[in-house]
């Protein structure tokens, strides 16, 4: 099968292209490079010791993307271009809006016109809202997220449903996301946000490896064990392998369907267990500081992953230390990441 994944050279798409080549899948990869680079496709390619194909394309780009559809015999698409960081899509939120909603509205034309009918698509638990408890569960009704960036996901997944409902043979499997962290156990290929790091995990290891002068944490009285926020963080070697499970679920499908999965471990940590658990596996010091609370930031979520489980056979293996380690051989090795 010959896979085109948007986004591709990202941080979960750069892992995931690994995994299928090196599970035997030909792969394409798009992307735009705006919050990425090149070098991880190179090394992806190193590491698998086998070819890709890579065409720099804006998936909002209807006629080059077009191209990519006409020159290639795809079989099926990961998506995961689109634009993730909470803080930014509330200032920038017809940016978010346009790159998320219109480029995967334009992606999917390009899939009907080319007879493709099955695509993994890479949401997040953002999409259950404030509204639900956790843990949280695919029968939860999906929510209304506090952020454009939330609300793009949410819109997305809904509009995948309408389209399987109109299309008896379109195939799709939403994979919602909690927390993915760590790196390839090679240290070669990692997360290399642009700037300030928006997530938690690259921030502690820029603090460890002397970029940064020291953690923020934000907020410090929040109902849980120790005042910081609970999430669910997953290794992202494990959460590109649930790529690869659902493509598999999805080609056994006789008819079409929309599906949603959750993909996380449902053993919530919070950020001082991930500064502890960091300095106790690295040996590394991280200095922080408790700072304000962040507006929309909720007190504890995870996941309910038992669905991801049952119906794909995929199920985390990595450890917490795992999580560690990796993300300090990839930073360790990369202070300037693909620079």
């Amino acid at each position: 099968m010959t896979i085109l994944v948007t986004g591709g050279a990202g941080y979960i798409g750069s892992h995931t292209v690994l995994a299928l080549l090196t599970r035997g899948y030909d792969v394409v990869v798009v992307d735009n490079l705006c919050n990425s680079s090149e070098q991880a496709l190179v090394r992806v390619q190193q590491l698998a010791g086998k070819a890709l194909s890579f065409a720099q394309v804006d998936i909002r780009d209807k006629a080059e993307l077009g191209n990519v559809f006409q020159q290639y015999n795809i079989d099926a698409v990961i998506h995961f271009a689109g634009l993730k960081a909470v803080g930014e899509s509330n200032d920038k939120p017809l940016t978010y809006y346009q790159n998320n909603i219109q480029g995967t509205m334009t992606l999917l034309e390009v899939m009907q016109e080319s007879g493709v009918k099955t695509l993994v698509f890479s949401s997040s638990a953002t999409v259950y809202g404030e509204q639900n408890p956790p843990p949280y569960h695919e029968e939860q009704a999906i929510g209304s997220p506090s952020s454009p960036y939330g609300k793009s996901k949410a819109i997305v997944e809904q509009i995948l449903q309408d389209i399987c409902r109109a299309q008896e043979q379109f195939k799709v499997a939403s994979l919602r996301y909690f927390n993915p962290i760590g790196a390839d156990v090679s240290g070669l290929i990692g997360e290399d946000p642009n700037g300030i790091p928006n997530n938690l995990m690259p921030f502690v290891s820029q603090v460890a490896v002397g970029k940064r002068e020291k953690l923020s944490i934000f907020g410090n009285d929040y109902p849980t064990k120790d005042g910081t926020c609970l999430r669910d963080y997953i290794h992202v070697t494990d959460l590109a392998n649930g790529h690869i499970d659902a493509l598999a679920w999805l080609d056994k499908q006789v008819n079409g369907c929309c599906d949603a999965f959750n993909l996380g471990t449902g053993n919530p940590l919070s950020v001082l267990d991930i500064v502890q658990g960091f300095e106790q596996f690295t040996g590394q010091k991280v200095c922080y500081e408790f700072a304000a609370k962040r507006q929309g930031d909720l007190a504890a979520f995870w996941a309910d992953a038992s669905k991801a489980r049952t119906e794909l056979g995929w199920q985390p293996v990595k450890s917490l230390k795992d999580m560690m380690v990796d993300t300090w051989r990839w930073q360790s090795q990369n202070p300037n990441g693909y620079c």
